[in-house]
């Protein structure tokens, strides 16, 4: 029988969160228990994960003791409180967010590029991953950096909405649906009009 791990999602309600619970069902990862994590406000609703629904708990009052790894989607600001306590709880984390990306004792990793780095996690228990752009851009640049040395790159990226979460893709439809139909639009998300538009920020 093979080893399974128990595993909670922390942000689960949101767009990454949800698509982490599909590909851990997707390809069939060694899960024992799931639990789905989220604010105290999203407690109590339902998330889907196979053919089966979990209900979501309050993170603030979960005992990660009771998990082997954390997957951390939720925003920097919480990754900032609840990594650590999870770490330190003797959860192995796993953080989405730009929280941890430029402490020099936490391992950086993209698996295709550097997978031994992953091996660093002991020190505080937690792994980062770059930002998405970066990912897929290393990911391609690494066969071309190992054949020929890569000195210096210079990049230019396009973010999608979704990177902002549930909130701003729902104003992005809601905008250009109002602006389709003649009507006044509103910025609640972003700062000026995302709809037919590109924003300087991330």
């Amino acid at each position: 029988m093979s080893k399974k791990f128990d595993i909670a999602v922390v942000g689960a309600t949101g767009v990454v969160g949800e698509t982490m619970l599909e590909i851990l069902h997707q390809r069939e990862f060694p899960v024992g228990d799931v639990y789905a994590l989220a604010s105290e406000r999203s407690a109590g609703k339902r998330v889907q994960f196979g053919d089966r629904y979990l209900v979501v708990q309050d993170l603030a009052e979960f005992d990660f003791s009771k998990v082997q790894i954390g997957l951390f989607s939720a925003g920097a600001s919480v990754s900032r409180v609840y990594a650590p306590k999870a770490a330190e709880a003797g959860c192995v984390v796993i953080d989405n967010t730009s929280e941890f990306r430029y402490d020099d004792d936490i391992p950086l990793v993209v698996p295709e590029v550097n997978p031994h780095a992953i091996a660093d996690y002991k020190t505080r228990g937690i792994i980062a991953n770059p930002n998405c752009s970066t990912i897929q851009m290393l990911v391609a640049l690494k066969p071309i950096h190992d054949a020929v040395t890569i000195e210096r790159i210079n990049v230019a990226t396009y973010q999608a909405v979704s990177g902002t979460g549930k909130n701003a893709v729902e104003e992005l439809s809601m905008q250009s649906a109002a602006l389709m139909n003649g009507r006044e639009i509103e910025c609640k998300v972003y700062p000026k009009r995302i709809a037919f538009n590109v924003l300087p920020q991330i």
